[in-house]
């Protein structure tokens, strides 16, 4: 009998909670097969089993566990059980069978259901926005649809009736705590202020409509948003070294190279992954970047090392329909800069009113070391250049480039 341990995962780091076991208890693991999943205050990580045999757990999902302590045990002397034969169906028995057509099923992409629950929802065309999804990770089970069919217009939490006055307690996660903490920290301990301005998004929105398909080809990734932002703060930070520099005793450390970190959302709660050097980068890599460190994020997948070493965030509360925010900084940095929802306005352009795609741009910062004029700055130079992109490419106008001026 062997026993696994919990690893190790960062110095200040003593205890972990047991998200969920991969592999059951009595069942048979393989060598460095996953058995379990942890969760850090910092990242989520995986433990895999030593040697074959069979498991037995020693703690239950939900537990806090000491850095150090034993997770289960493996008996590594036991025989592999023999793998159990599946009947085949017989020609005949297959024939006799009586057949059923499954109905085809229209839901909304992004609405997330099981199939009897999409089933319901096509037959019945039952408005997906007046279910309470009860469903793991918010997917919509038969249950939230016919509940939805049997209390037209009453609204009711997952799994409760109506006028229930249930309270479900719930355990704060680490990961919760230690946003928890963060947030309060950063409140308390910078002096936060936030800036505001608007960008017209027609420009990148033309270049995207011109070039997706080309781009897509090309890169085999999507041309998003994210990356006109990304480069655009990396050009405005070299341009206002002090947007990117933070605080460390009573000195000021200024970085020479933009890591950007991305803000996702999780089910389990908001990290903020970083891609390094972004100055450096090509909009292809950074977009390939942000795939891989949201696919990352989705999956629990993120390392320590992803999640640590940002020198400015941005935050995109757009995706989400926020129109307007005041973002919180992600300590020890010094400034975010908070995205919003792409919504049409009348501008008055040149005398004329026009409609144009326009978003509003929030950056908070810490005015210890930001004065108003570096903030300001800052913002309005990332506006200009994601209103003209072709400055993204050497950060000034080509015309007056050429001309020397």
């Amino acid at each position: 009998m062997i026993s696994i341990k919990v690893p190790t995962v960062g110095e200040s780091i003593t205890e972990v909670t047991l998200l969920k076991w991969t592999k059951a208890e009595g069942a048979w693991v393989n060598r460095d097969e996953v058995i379990a999943e942890l969760e850090s205050e910092k990242a989520t990580f995986e433990v895999n089993a030593e040697q074959a045999g069979i498991l037995f757990h020693k703690a239950t999902e939900g537990d806090s566990i000491l850095i150090g302590d034993v997770l289960a045990d493996i008996d590594e002397t036991a025989p592999k059980p023999a793998q159990a034969e599946v009947p085949v169906a017989t020609t005949t028995t297959a024939a006799a069978a009586p057949t059923s057509q499954a109905p085809v099923t229209s839901v909304p992409n992004n609405v997330k259901a099981t199939p009897v629950a999409a089933a319901i929802i096509a037959d019945k065309k039952v408005d997906t926005t007046q279910i309470k999804a009860s469903g793991y990770a918010g997917k919509i089970t038969k249950i939230d649809v016919l509940d939805a069919l049997n209390n037209p217009g009453k609204i009711q939490f997952a799994g409760q009736d109506l006028f229930s006055r249930n309270v479900r307690p719930e355990k704060m996660s680490n990961l919760r705590k230690t946003i928890s903490r963060r947030l309060v920290e950063a409140k308390n301990t910078t002096a936060m202020l936030t800036t505001f301005n608007e960008v017209d998004m027609t420009a990148i929105m033309q270049i995207r409509k011109q070039f997706k398909d080309k781009f897509k080809e090309a890169h085999g990734v999507n041309l998003g948003f994210m990356s006109f932002f990304a480069k655009a703060c990396a050009i405005a930070l070299t341009e206002w070294p002090s947007v990117n520099a933070f605080i460390d005793g009573d000195q000021l450390l200024y970085h020479d190279y933009a890591d950007i970190s991305i803000a996702v959302s999780t089910p389990r709660g908001l990290t903020v992954p970083v891609i390094r050097n972004v100055e450096s980068l090509s909009m292809a890599e950074i977009e390939k970047s942000v795939i891989v460190l949201a696919g990352k994020a989705r999956d629990s997948k993120l390392t320590a090392e992803d999640l640590t070493g940002g020198t400015f965030t941005i935050t995109n509360g757009g995706v989400f329909g926020s129109l307007m925010s005041t973002p919180i900084i992600n300590i020890p940095q010094s400034a975010i800069l908070g995205m919003h929802k792409i919504q049409d306005r009348p501008m008055a352009v040149n005398g004329e009113v026009k409609i144009l795609p326009m978003m509003y741009l929030a950056l908070s910062y810490d005015h210890r070391i930001i004065d108003g004029r570096e903030s300001v700055g800052f913002l309005v130079r990332v506006k200009e250049l994601l209103e003209n992109p072709a400055l993204l490419l050497i950060g000034k106008d080509p015309v007056a480039s050429l001309l020397e001026l």
